[in-house]
């Protein structure tokens, strides 16, 4: 339950009222949060409504703007109150560092706290990525969130984490009474257990898992060179599915946050984003879609296997590569092939990475279903990737590393 301490009447019915219409920890319709950790244009959170969803996610102060636009199209908002993290250079050990970030906090919720629009308010966002220590820096986050609910009592507070297995889950149980809503950020089959794992781990409060995704990267399997394998964009629709029906069964997840409804490059320029970078709906959009109680319309294209002829070749060799789709109508599929060098600029916690460059190649035959073409004179680690297109314009995606030695 959520924690009640000694504020308003106004704060104690919203906190007692957690599983109620009325309630911080419900939309409107009565239901736990469900939308999606958004970051795009207006045009893309408009998409965002039309499939569905109630509430979205976003991660810092920038994005004050989707206030007002959730608001015209009838959504709530948790809204991202960025905090710096150690790992970026930001030093906590320095009070006037930490009283100049408060103080650019506290005033952001003053401003915003009345917005019709505002649902709860997230504090941080994996403050403690790359830190041996994370409890110094939950502390701070606590510290802020206390401060957060006394500038504005009427909305719950969230401070999201990394799933980093057990001991961190153990330090949370006892951590943070100013944290209404504990968020975790969780992917692949790590989502499965975790109502097991925080009932282990002695975590009482309500629960919000404030980004879901399918494998990441740094879980995926690797090639001999070290380039992790991607699922195909089929793969990544089915986990959407299970997951977001196994955690409507669980009374302590108040809401799932799906990563990421928009398009990001991290690792690839496919590998989170529910939509492609200009626009277009997959399997996962449709997938979160009907979660949502929305209608995808014609399904996306399917992929059923990939494959390419080998994992290395020589500079100038020919490449064969094919791809097994299908579109749900039966019409016929269009097929984009793009070769680029395999990404070096790769970060932590989802800071932002600059795409790699296009391959120089010489395309010998290319169709809906395989490739041929000449390997890059280049030695070094690439991707083969595949956009599968139908009438309609949703996509499949999938992508083959391979390496020129």
């Amino acid at each position: 339950m959520l924690r009640t301490k000694k504020f308003s009447g106004h704060l104690l019915g919203l906190l007692s009222l957690c599983v109620t219409l009325l309630s911080p920890c419900a939309t409107a319709s009565g239901t736990p949060w469900q939308g999606a950790a958004f970051e795009g244009d207006r045009a893309s959170l408009a998409r965002l409504a039309a499939a569905g969803a109630e509430v979205v996610r976003v991660y810092r102060q920038a994005d004050a703007w989707v206030l007002d636009e959730a608001q015209r199209l009838g959504m709530k908002v948790v809204m991202g109150l960025w905090l710096e993290h150690p790992r970026h250079g930001f030093r906590y050990d320095d009070p006037a560092a930490v009283r100049r970030q408060e103080a650019a906090v506290l005033d952001f919720v003053a401003r915003h706290r009345h917005h019709p629009a505002l649902l709860a308010w997230g504090v941080g966002n994996e403050v403690e990525t790359g830190v041996t220590d994370p409890m110094p820096l939950w502390r701070e986050v606590d510290r802020l969130a206390g401060l957060v609910r006394r500038v504005d009592p009427a909305h719950p507070t969230m401070m999201v984490v990394a799933d980093t297995g057990m001991d961190a889950f153990r330090a949370l149980a006892g951590c943070c009474p100013n944290v209404d809503l504990l968020g975790i950020n969780v992917y692949a089959g790590a989502v499965f257990d975790l109502p097991q794992r925080l009932r282990a781990a002695g975590i009482t409060k309500p629960v919000v898992v404030a980004e879901l995704g399918p494998l990441g990267q740094w879980q995926a399997g690797r090639k001999p060179w070290g380039a992790p394998v991607e699922l195909t964009s089929t793969e990544k629709a089915r986990f959407f599915v299970d997951a977001l029906a196994f955690l409507k069964t669980h009374p302590q997840i108040r809401g799932a946050f799906p990563f990421l409804w928009g398009a990001k490059q991290e690792q690839t320029g496919t590998w989170h984003g529910l939509l492609l970078a200009d626009g277009s709906a997959t399997a996962m959009s449709d997938a979160v879609t009907t979660a949502w109680g929305g209608q995808p319309g014609t399904p996306a294209p399917v992929v059923r296997g990939i494959g390419i002829a080998a994992d290395v070749f020589a500079p100038g060799a020919e490449v064969s590569a094919g791809i097994d789709a299908a579109a749900s109508d039966g019409t016929p599929l269009r097929t984009e092939w793009q070769v680029l060098a395999e990404a070096t600029d790769l970060r932590k916690g989802g800071d932002a990475e600059t795409p790699p460059d296009a391959a120089d190649i010489r395309v010998l035959h290319e169709d809906a279903s395989s490739v041929r073409f000449i390997a890059p004179p280049r030695p070094g680690p690439y991707r083969l990737f595949i956009t599968v297109r139908d009438r309609h314009g949703k996509a499949a995606t999938a992508n083959l590393p391979f390496l020129v030695r």
